[in-house]
């Protein structure tokens, strides 16, 4: 299926055109899906006690939210090439929301792993998400749309780890006892998907040009063909069953870490309920900007190196990321344990970005069966993983995962592509550049990095190392909870909770992304606004007293930090940065008059 007018260019900030609603809907809709589907994993230290779970059934139980997936994700990519992205996501978050309210009707475990098993239905959302940045963005920016779209929706997973234990002590606030406010909880979280589901249906149009239903009837594309159909066209195609594994080891493993970090670090690290859903959050929360990452070097690889470029970046992602999971199970310190996850979590993230970033090209005549076998690989990883979890030694079971994924890296490289692919794709690369070159015209070129260093300002330094300074304070703060939530004080409720994950949200995941340029201003105005409160703080005198200008290094510092905060708000990034690389805020010099 030739799809014409597609973007040369993510316009973040944008919501005039119909490519990039539906990227805006599309990352939203899976992000919601994923916070629902894992919704009930950080409070399944309250549903294990109550329920009376074993280990082995709180096992089957993640096999069982993972494993209907990939079923699911078949049946959605195949439904895609037929009735559009569209209708397939209103259906998916109307009817997959059902079994995410009903859960409180569980009672014992039988029931409960029924319905964990069809909340898993709503993972198939992830292949919706895919196909339909895929047909929307043109081949320049695909690899950085799918990975982005795909980013922001799997940082549900780490939001739902924070959020949910709030919600659940927000309604034992208001009178409920543990045993329903884990239900109604779940029931919030269905609510919101269901109408999510009627927003998609009212604000996306299946292509650049409008609906499946409409073009077909004006003869603009072609239904898909009968006979062997979409699925047995991609199912012969070994390159897909590549990455069926490749996908099995990076997004398969990021499924089962949802699942297990929080009653990981409660068991192993002896951390509370709401202080495990934290720093497990982080793990999921790397999505801001690490699938995009890898999607975005996919993109600059098929530059040179054209398709067996994102192929070999692909190999490199993977690899790596079995090292990281291997230095992670080793750790037994929290204070080492955290740094070792989150950078375990960049190379997750950035594989899955660069499968998909492959994807798009493998077999455009069946793109949505392609995207579901490879995306049910995924679950098929999580479940295969999820047997290793049946038992108490979960660090072992890291360990053997770690050595998994290093050896699932080789079958990244048995995806090539015929020199008519590669010149194909070419083609259409070198014309999207055209476009995109004439759409820039009137803009300053891009500079040339290589070697960065040379474009090195001040402000990126300084940038660079505020990045690096707020990640650590971020995981002082982890460490230093009690603390943190001392200095605000007890008057606030479960307010006190929120703003405290608030700031470690900020330092930590801000932090990341002021240190790699990457929406520069938005990460510098989130930090801006947590130092602003410290300034207040200081200067009230509820933190160690004295002067503002003698002993009050408290106030010193924080201003320091806030008055340069601004000055990115201001001036964004500049050159040695993500934004400028793909133009998203690039610094602009004052016109001297």
């Amino acid at each position: 299926m030739e799809v014409r007018n597609k973007a040369t260019r993510i316009d973040l900030f944008s919501l005039k055109t119909r490519q990039m609603r539906a990227f805006h809907m599309t990352w939203f809709a899976f992000f919601l899906c994923f916070f629902a589907w894992f919704g009930i994993a950080p409070l399944m230290a309250v549903v294990r006690k109550e329920l009376e779970l074993t280990p082995q059934q709180v096992g089957n139980t993640i096999i069982a939210s993972v494993a209907i997936t990939i079923l699911a994700r078949l049946f959605i990519g195949w439904l895609c090439d037929r009735i559009g992205p569209r209708l397939c996501y209103t259906f998916l978050l109307m009817f997959g929301s059902l079994p995410v309210m009903a859960i409180g009707l569980s009672h014992e475990y039988f029931t409960f792993l029924m319905f964990r098993l069809g909340i898993g239905v709503i993972g198939a959302s992830f292949v919706i998400t895919q196909y339909h940045t895929s047909v929307m963005f043109a081949p320049n920016v695909v690899g950085t749309a799918n990975a982005t779209s795909a980013g922001w929706g799997n940082l549900g997973g780490g939001v739902t780890q924070m959020i949910m234990p709030l919600v659940f002590a927000g309604f034992v606030g208001l009178g409920y006892l543990d045993s329903s406010a884990w239900r109604l909880s779940m029931l919030t979280a269905g609510a919101v998907c269901f109408l999510t589901g009627i927003a998609y249906f009212f604000f996306t149009t299946d292509l650049p040009n409008g609906n499946f239903k409409e073009l077909r009837a004006s003869g603009e594309i072609v239904a898909t063909e009968t006979g062997k159909g979409s699925f047995w066209l991609a199912a012969q195609d070994y390159r897909v069953w590549a990455l069926f594994f490749v996908y099995a080891a990076c997004f398969g493993i990021e499924l089962t870490i949802n699942n297990i970090a929080a009653i990981y670090y409660m068991d192993y690290f002896g951390l509370g309920l709401k202080t495990a859903g934290l720093v497990a959050g982080l793990f999921g929360l790397m999505n801001i900007f690490a699938r995009t990452l890898g999607g975005f070097i996919s993109d600059k690889f098929v530059q040179k190196r054209g398709l067996k470029g994102r192929v070999h970046w692909l190999f490199i992602a993977l690899f790596a990321e079995g090292i990281a999971l291997l230095l992670f199970s080793q750790m037994r310190v929290l204070a080492l344990a955290i740094p070792a996850m989150i950078l375990f979590s960049l190379f997750v993230q950035m594989s899955e970005g660069a499968t998909y970033s492959v994807v798009p090209f493998i077999n455009k005549k069946a793109l949505g069966s392609v995207a579901g076998i490879v995306g049910a690989g995924g679950n098929m990883g999580a479940v295969s993983a999820g047997f290793l979890f049946r038992g108490e030694n979960y660090q072992q079971s890291l360990m053997i995962l770690g050595f998994a994924v290093a050896a699932c890296s080789l079958c990244a490289l048995l995806v090539r592509f015929s020199s008519q692919d590669e010149k194909a794709a070419a083609d259409e690369f070198d014309k999207a550049m055209v476009r995109r070159r004439e759409e820039l015209k009137d803009r300053v070129p891009l500079h040339d990095l290589i070697p960065g260093i040379r474009h090195l300002r001040p402000m990126d330094a300084l940038r660079i190392y505020l990045g690096v300074a707020l990640v650590i304070k971020g995981i002082y703060f982890i460490m230093n909870m009690n603390e943190l939530e001392a200095t605000l004080g007890d008057g606030l409720g479960q307010g006190q909770t929120m703003i405290a994950w608030s700031v470690v949200f900020a330092h930590v995941i801000g932090g990341a992304s002021l240190l790699l340029g990457f929406v520069t201003r938005v990460a510098a105005a989130a930090n801006a606004i947590i130092l602003l409160g410290a300034v207040i703080v200081a200067v009230s005198g509820t933190t160690v007293g004295g002067s503002l200008l003698g002993t009050n290094v408290d106030f010193q510092f924080t201003a320091f930090v806030f008055f340069s905060l601004v000055l990115f708000i201001w001036r964004g990034s500049g050159p040695l940065s993500l934004d400028h690389l793909m133009r998203l805020d690039v610094e602009k010099e004052p016109e001297i008059l």
